[in-house]
């Protein structure tokens, strides 16, 4: 892979099994299996949506895993830990939170962030096992979890010899678009333009990502509203 591509799609829930109720509900099909991350102490559900278009884009179910912690002095990725999502996921039950962005060489796109200004985090090594053997990438992830521009700036992810995409089954689900609003729309554009990513549209206004799914029973429509 040489360029930018939208990888997965983060959608957070207070346990494992109400995600994984809430994507039958929504989607109309099962969630796949997933795995457990040592590093950060949560769990995971999948779901292939890939197209011709987007031929790696999945679908990420997440919940802190009750019985696992994150390694010391880190809190969990995509702000599971703050007391603001957690009470969001609990009054409005699984939402779509933030999404990943499979990049070349993680850290030239880090470098690329930092001269606009921004610090999203390091790249740190995770992985996890699976049926056919362990995963292992890089992704970027702050010591405080967060997530920056309320979720509309993506993570960072550079994946090593295997991808999981490759071994997830056809979901009968397919990613259709994204796009992205936020106050600070420009500032934004210039990330996404940095990262090789610039075709995802962004536009001024509350901040929100707005993803469309085709679904065995029509079109879905996930945004985040602030999440």
């Amino acid at each position: 892979m040489d360029h930018a591509r939208i990888d997965h799609l983060v959608v957070a829930a207070s346990s494992l099994e109400q995600g994984a109720a809430w994507c039958e509900r929504t989607l109309g099909v099962p969630a796949g299996p997933g795995g457990e991350h040592p590093l950060m102490g949560t769990h995971n559900r999948l779901l292939r949506i890939a197209t011709v278009d987007h031929p790696r884009t999945y679908f990420e179910i997440i919940a802190c895993n009750p019985g696992a912690a994150p390694e010391a002095g880190r809190q969990r990725w995509f702000d599971l830990d703050d007391a603001a999502m957690q009470a969001r996921l609990q009054r409005h039950g699984p939402r779509l939170v933030h999404w990943v962005v499979q990049v070349p060489d993680v850290t030239a796109s880090l470098a690329a962030l930092r001269r606009l200004g921004i610090d999203r985090g390091q790249a740190v090594e995770a992985s996890r096992m699976t049926p056919r053997g362990p995963l292992q990438w890089r992704i970027t992830v702050r010591p405080d979890g967060q997530r920056l521009f309320d979720g509309c700036l993506p993570t960072l992810i550079e994946w090593g010899e295997r991808h999981p995409a490759a071994g997830m089954p056809e979901s009968g689900v397919a990613f259709r678009a994204l796009s992205v609003a936020h106050p600070h729309a420009a500032r934004l554009r210039d990330a996404l333009q940095a990262i090789g990513l610039p075709e995802v549209p962004v536009q001024e206004g509350p901040p929100n990502l707005c993803a469309v799914l085709q679904a065995p029973g029509g079109t879905v429509r996930l945004e985040s509203e602030g999440a």
